[in-house]
């Protein structure tokens, strides 16, 4: 048996699973070689983050804003 599940900002829900420090903090989840955001979770989407954002023109304000990012962990 297989399940398929679609799961919202998955990648910035996991880093908040096994990091519950995060909770209600800004998260980001960037692509390989972090070039640009692949995941964000409600706190970063409603600084107006936007999914393929490229970090680098995004950078100051995730610093100023303490968005904590995270490069992809794939294999969750």
């Amino acid at each position: 048996m297989f399940a398929l599940c679609d799961v919202n900002a998955f990648y910035a829900s996991c880093e908040t699973v096994f990091r519950p420090d995060l909770w209600g903090k800004p998260v980001v989840v960037l692509s390989n070689n972090d070039g640009c955001v692949i995941a964000r979770n409600a706190e970063a989407k409603a600084l107006g983050v936007k999914m393929g954002d490229p970090w680098f023109k995004q950078k100051d304000l995730f610093r100023r804003c303490g968005v904590v990012c995270f490069s992809s962990n794939y294999e969750l």
